[in-house]
C-alpha cells in the first residue's frame, strides 16, 4: 500500500507532520479528516508499484526501522516534558516528528503517532519496533498507561536510559588511550617487518657474518610472514569463524558466558556491570509499577550474562512460590554478598526501590573505577611491550657490532691501534703519551 508523508494543521491550528499509508491520495486525505487533521501538502513516499524486494521491506519495516540509545534517551526525556506540560499524546507524539532529527526514530515516532491515534495502546504501537523500544521500556510504558503515570514512566526510562549511555561512555572514554597505544604499537610492529628487517638481512648478507640469535628469530619471523601471509590470514580467519559459530550454540554461549565471569580483573568487571543492570533495571520496572514476577521475566533477559540469567530465572520461580527476593539470590552463588545483605533489607524496610538503587549507583562508581585502574595499568604494560620490541632490535645490532669487532683484530687485519704486528716494511712510531 502506498506510504504518504503529510503536512497538516490539528483542530487547535497547530502544524503538525507525518506519516500515512493508504490507497491513494484522495484516501489518505480523508483518512486524515476522519482523525481531525487537515492536509496542507501530501507527498508520496512509497509506492505499492515498486519492486517485490522493495514491497518486502515496506512489510516488514516496523521491525526493521531501528534508532540508537542516545536518540531514544532524548526522546523519552522530551515526551517526559511534553506530557508534563499537560499536552494529549496524539499531540506530544506529533511534537516529537518534527523535533526528532534521526530519519528512522523520524518515522517510527510517526507510525506510533497514527496507530495511538487509531485507537491502538502507546505501547502495543512501540512495541512494533523491538530494534527501538526494548521489552522493559514498552512494559513500563504500559505499566504508565494502566496507572495513568505516563509522565513519571517516561521520566524514570529516561533517567535509566542516560545512566546507562553515561556507563558506556564512561568505560569507552577510559579504552581509548590503551587501544591508541596498542594501534601505534601495531603500525611499529609492522614498520618493522615490512621495510626495515629486509634492508638488514641484505646488509648481514652483503658482510658474511653469522647472524645473532635475536636477528636470526627476526628473519624467521619476517620471512614467514612474507611469504605466507594468505596461509595466517586464512587460519586467522578460519579461527574466528570456527569460533563464532561455536559462540552462537547454546553449550558455546554458556561456556563464554562462564568464562567471562571468571577472567581475573575483567571477571570482575562483567559481574559488577551485570549486577548494576540488574539492580538499576528492577528498580525502576518496581517504581513503574511493573510486578514483580514479570519484572524478573525481564530482567533476565538485559544482564547479557546466561549465567546470571539462569540464577534469576531461578530466583523468579523460587519467588513464585512464595520465597524471599534476598534467600533464592543467596543460592545462586552469582550475586556478591553485599548485594544479598542490601536486597534483604530493602525487603524488611519495604524500601526495595531505594536499595536497589543505591546497590545500582555503587557498583557504577566501583566499574568507573576498576576499569580506570585497568587502563592506568595497561597503558603502562603496552609501553614496555614496545620497549621490548626495541630492547629486541638493539640486541641485535649490538650483538652484530660485537662481531664486526672481533673481525678487526684478527693477525692478518689492518692495526689500528692495538699491540698486534706491524706490516713487512713498517716500523712503530714512539707513543708520546706513553714514552713508549
Amino acid at each position: 500500500m502506498p506510504v504518504y508523508e503529510y503536512t497538516a494543521l490539528d483542530a487547535a491550528g497547530k502544524g503538525v507532520k507525518g506519516m500515512i499509508d493508504s490507497e491513494s491520495s484522495r484516501a489518505a486525505r480523508a483518512k486524515l479528516r476522519k482523525q481531525g487533521i487537515y492536509p496542507t501538502a501530501l507527498n508520496l513516499v512509497e509506492s505499492s508499484e515498486q519492486s517485490p524486494v522493495f514491497r518486502k521491506e515496506i512489510r516488514f519495516r516496523p521491525t526493521r526501522l531501528k534508532a540508537g540509545l542516545k536518540d531514544v534517551a532524548l526522546f523519552t526525556r522530551q515526551m517526559s516534558t511534553l506530557i508534563a506540560s499537560g499536552l494529549p499524546l496524539v499531540e506530544a507524539l506529533g511534537a516529537q516528528t518534527e523535533q526528532v532529527e534521526n530519519v528512522n526514530l523520524r518515522r517510527i515516532v510517526g507510525d506510533v503517532r497514527e496507530k495511538v491515534n487509531e485507537g491502538t495502546g502507546l505501547a502495543d504501537a512501540m512495541a512494533r519496533y523491538p530494534g527501538t523500544f526494548s521489552s522493559l521500556y514498552t512494559n513500563m510504558v504500559r505499566a504508565g498507561e494502566t496507572s495513568g503515570t505516563l509522565e513519571i514512566v517516561f521520566q524514570r526510562l529516561a533517567d535509566y536510559l542516560e545512566n546507562q549511555m553515561k556507563l558506556r561512555g564512561d568505560i569507552l572514554a577510559t579504552l581509548t588511550y590503551p587501544i591508541f597505544l596498542l594501534v601505534v604499537m601495531s603500525l611499529i610492529v609492522t614498520g618493522l617487518v615490512t621495510f626495515l628487517m629486509p634492508k638488514v638481512v641484505k646488509v648481514f648478507a652483503d658482510m658474511g657474518q653469522t647472524l645473532p640469535i635475536y636477528t636470526k628469530i627476526l628473519i624467521a619471523g619476517t620471512d614467514f610472514l612474507r611469504h605466507w601471509w594468505w596461509a595466517v590470514f586464512a587460519l586467522l580467519a578460519g579461527l574466528v569463524f570456527g569460533v563464532r559459530s561455536y559462540l552462537k550454540t547454546e553449550a558455546g554461549q554458556e561456556q563464554f558466558d562462564q568464562l567471562k565471569l571468571k577472567l581475573p580483573l575483567f571477571g570482575r568487571v562483567t559481574r559488577m556491570i551485570a549486577v548494576s543492570r540488574f539492580a538499576r533495571t528492577l528498580s525502576t520496572l518496581i517504581a513503574g509499577g511493573i510486578p514483580l514476577l514479570t519484572a524478573f521475566d525481564i530482567v533476565k533477559n538485559i544482564v547479557n550474562n546466561r549465567v546470571i540469567a539462569r540464577a534469576i530465572e531461578a530466583a523468579r520461580d523460587n519467588i513464585a512460590e512464595g520465597a524471599s527476593i534476598a534467600d533464592p539470590l543467596r543460592k545462586s552463588g552469582v550475586f556478591p554478598p553485599m548485594v544479598i545483605h542490601m536486597i534483604a533489607v530493602g525487603e524488611r524496610s519495604g524500601d526495595l526501590e531505594n536499595m536497589l538503587t543505591r546497590i545500582s549507583e555503587a557498583y557504577d562508581r566501583e566499574v568507573e573505577t576498576t576499569v580506570s585502574a585497568l587502563t592506568s595499568i595497561l597503558g603502562p604494560v603496552i609501553i614496555l611491550i614496545m620497549a621490548a620490541v626495541v630492547f629486541f632490535r638493539g640486541q641485535s645490532h649490538r650483538q652484530r657490532g660485537q662481531g664486526q669487532g672481533n673481525q678487526g683484530h684478527g693477525p692478518d687485519q689492518e692495526f689500528r691501534g692495538g699491540a698486534g704486528p706491524l706490516p713487512a716494511g713498517q716500523c712503530r712510531l714512539p707513543d708520546h703519551r706513553t714514552g713508549a
